[in-house]
């Protein structure tokens, strides 16, 4: 026997009446299912609008549906609704009866083409309705309708009802009306049980104009509703993985990378997602190929959460690691490097969850129920694990879901490799370029020097800046800054090049002039030598041409003069005592390399505590690429008045430079210093060698001036054998002069360009070992050629008083 359910339904689709028969038919009783929406009751969901407007209509209506017993299994029932009318006619319920007596296809019966066409439209596979207006009504009625059963029903169709899906709905039913033209609707409903975007349900609805044949006017609309939810999804995870595409590995930044993951898939996918790596990869390393051991350290690198801002959530801070047992979804997925799709069904992550008291009050506060650990793998090597869980709002993960996680975790380990085989490149270039630059200066008296560097911050590579500054003979001092063209391992091997051959040539005291010609003609056989290696070996790549700028001074704090020589590099900037700011005109050179011009050197007299500004294109050029703005705000911020060389440095990177830049910066500041009378002593001396006891006795006495007698001796000792030689081998004038400074400095100067040499003199020579003598009694000695000869020096450290 057939068993018969009875329910009464309000015209907004809600219980209010459950009979006996249908609890017993369907599990609930009367108080767990009166005040619920009808639609709850069904098993599938997708019934289109327009069946919900053909049960809400005064018209009575049979059919099939499939409901959900309380149990969780499908009954596919016979339904027949009918409207129960109040004292003014209208509908106040509707009745419905259900039997569990499905009508079943019968053979043979003779059907005329009009009950063939009712059952085919009562019958159909999808939402079929027809819309049409009453006589001087407004609204649109439902006058016939079908829906694939199972399908659930919508809660009415007054236009005047304040429901923005139903509206929109009823402006498409006018425009194909008004328009007599076919349209399609879409409509996105949130599912109840996972409010998330990602999942939300979709409905197609096609429509068109229904024709009178004989006027030709439009008397109606059709509709047919499909449920376009699967196609929907795909369209959402396609859209996805496209946005994936352009926004993971923006930055060869391993962190920035991880974050992008996280904010993408946030909430679209899930309600939370950790980043995690091992430790090797944060530092650039290289992990080891193939999967990771069972029990592992990984370090949180980033993470998200749909919650609120930052991941309160989370149990690992960020840039703290962990350890996870090997029974832990991540741990499983790293062993395998296959993906792990668990919950709060799985053993195993009860257990890793209940070790924690962090992790255990995340997800009771969030209801965390479903998780994936997706292993980051790229080049068959595993970088870490991106875990990804959903709370008591949304559904558990499909497999769906777990192949969509594991294509976003692909692309985002392929730009977390990136970025870390960017950073050991660019640790080890920084590595090689800082061991050749200068990290301190020796002692000199000439200048009180400041300086920065700062490498490229964007991916371009560590360049070829640098600088020095070399003490020379005679209390003078070398400042030197250059550029080597091009970014990378090359730039900064050229640039130590370049630096230990600018010092090779300064020890031997060229002019500045001079010495840039050495250094164009080194850069040239620098090129020739490349090519021949790139010939050779053609698996490191093309050099190309060595370029390089490079800007040589000498100052000489006894006579405050300051010689510079260019090649190709930007001129210093010099701020005077009296506050005025200007550039050193030069005569700039070629950029080194290009061979065949001369250079030439520029003199400027500086007074005491003058500041020189030396720099690379980088500080000038970096905010807008416009030089000379950058020289302008060069000589403002040079100008201001603070408190010491390091603080001006530190206000003219902060004035100059932007808060990234695709260029390394160098940046040298000088501020000189002056030797005064009573530090130097000088006489012109006749060529006569009877002159050698005079000068003997001259030295003898400044020293007794400057309370130096100790050194007596030895400087009596050397200056005999430096007059003597400029005597017998040189030519004059002669001149002697003694500086008193960190160390005594003893100069002889005549106008000869033969510069002698120690050598080891033979058992039976006369001469020869004068200057051994010198080179044993003093801490060091050479000779520097000068405009008009040369000068040698000998230089022994002060008496301790």
């Amino acid at each position: 026997m057939d068993t018969v359910a009875t329910a009464t339904i309000s015209p907004r689709g809600i219980v209010t009446g459950w009979s006996e028969g249908a609890r017993r038919l369907l599990g609930y009783s009367a108080p767990e299912i009166v005040g619920r929406r009808g639609a709850d009751l069904l098993a599938t969901v997708g019934l289109s609008d327009a069946t919900g407007y053909a049960l809400a209509s005064t018209q009575e209506w049979s059919g099939t549906a499939a409901l959900r017993h309380q149990d969780g299994h499908r009954l596919d029932l016979s339904l027949h609704s009918s409207p129960s009318l109040d004292r003014n006619g209208e509908t106040e319920a509707y009745l419905v009866t259900a039997t569990t007596d499905v009508p079943q296809p019968t053979y043979g019966h003779e059907a005329d083409d009009g009950e063939v066409v009712e059952w085919a439209f009562a019958q159909s596979s999808i939402a079929l309705s027809a819309f049409t207006k009453g006589s001087g009504s407004h609204g649109w009625h439902v006058t016939m309708s079908a829906q694939h059963t199972g399908q659930y029903t919508n809660e009415g169709v007054d236009t005047d009802e304040d429901d923005e899906g139903d509206e929109a709905f009823l402006r498409h039913i006018d425009q194909v009306a008004e328009q007599a033209t076919p349209m399609r609707y879409e409509r996105h409903i949130e599912a109840p049980s996972a409010p998330s975007s990602f999942r939300e349900h979709a409905r197609v609805t096609e429509m068109w104009p229904v024709l009178d044949p004989v006027t030709g006017r439009v008397c109606g609309v059709g509709t047919a509703t499909f449920d376009s939810s699967e196609q929907h999804w795909a369209r959402q995870r396609l859209a996805l993985l496209n946005e994936a595409g352009a926004c993971i590995g923006t930055t060869l930044d391993v962190t920035r990378t991880a974050q992008e993951l996280a904010d993408l898939v946030v909430p679209r996918l899930a309600d939370f997602i950790s980043v995690d790596l091992l430790d090797s990869v944060t530092r650039g390393d290289e992990p080891v190929a193939g999967p990771v051991d069972a029990d592992v350290v990984l370090r949180r690198i980033a993470h998200a959460s749909s919650s609120t801002e930052g991941a309160p959530e989370a149990a690992v801070d960020l840039g703290e690691a962990d350890t996870y047992p090997p029974y832990s979804p991540p741990a499983r997925c790293l062993a395998t490097g296959r993906a792990v799709l668990s919950g709060a069904n799985d053993p195993d992550f009860v257990r890793w969850i209940g070790q924690s008291e962090a992790r255990s009050a995340s997800v009771r506060g969030r209801g965390f129920h479903s998780i994936m650990a997706v292993p980051l793998r790229a080049r068959g090597i595993t970088l870490g694990v991106a875990l990804f869980a959903r709370g008591r709002s949304s559904d558990a993960f499909a497999e769906d879901d777990l192949v969509l996680a594991e294509e976003l975790a692909g692309r985002a380990a392929v730009g977390v490799d990136n970025a870390r085989r960017y950073t050991r490149e660019r640790t080890n270039a920084l590595t090689l370029q800082r061991s050749l630059l200068p990290r301190e200066f020796p002692e000199q008296a000439a200048v009180e020097v400041a300086f920065r560097y700062l490498p490229a911050g964007s991916g371009a590579g560590v360049g070829g800046d640098w600088f020095d500054v070399v003490p020379l003979s005679g209390t003078r001092v070398a400042l030197v800054v250059g550029d080597v063209v091009g970014h990378g391992l090359h730039a900064s091997a050229t640039m130590g090049r370049l630096r230990t051959a600018v010092r090779t040539l300064a020890d031997v005291d060229l002019p500045p002039d001079e010495l840039l010609t050495h250094l164009d003609d080194l850069v040239t056989h620098l090129s020739t030598d490349d090519d021949i290696l790139n010939a050779d070996l053609p698996d490191l790549g093309d050099f190309g041409e060595i370029g390089a700028t490079c800007l040589y001074a000498v100052y000489d704090p006894v006579s405050r003069v300051c010689t510079l020589a260019s090649a190709g590099h930007p001129p210093p900037a010099v701020l005077r005592p009296d506050g005025t700011v200007t550039l050193v005109e030069l005569s700039p050179g070629p950029l080194l390399g290009v061979g065949g011009l001369p250079f030439e050197s520029t003199e400027i007299e500086l007074p005491e505590g003058s500041l020189l500004a030396f720099y690379t294109d980088g500080l000038v050029e970096a905010r807008d690429h416009d030089v000379g703005a950058g020289l302008d705000r060069l000589c403002k911020a040079l100008a201001s008045p603070v408190p010491s060389l390091d603080v001006t440095c530190d206000a003219i990177l902060k004035a100059l430079l932007p808060d990234s830049r695709d260029d390394d910066v160098a940046l040298l500041l000088a501020r000189t210093r002056a030797l005064h009378a009573d530090q130097v002593a000088a006489w012109a001396l006749p060529s006569d060698p009877a002159i050698v006891a005079a000068a003997r006795a001259q030295t003898s006495r400044q020293l007794a001036t400057w309370g130096l007698e100790e050194a007596a001796f030895i400087t009596e000792l050397v200056v005999s054998e430096l007059v003597t030689n400029a005597i017998r081998y040189g030519a004059v004038p002669i001149g002697l002069r003694l500086i008193r400074d960190r160390a005594l400095i003893c100069e002889v100067s005549d106008a000869s360009n033969t510069a002698p040499h120690l050598r080891r003199a033979r058992i039976f020579d006369e001469g020869g070992r004068g200057l051994h003598m010198v080179a044993q009694l003093t801490q060091g000695w050479g000779t520097r050629q000068t405009a008009t000869g040369k000068t040698i020096w000998a230089e022994q450290p002060l008496p301790v008083s």
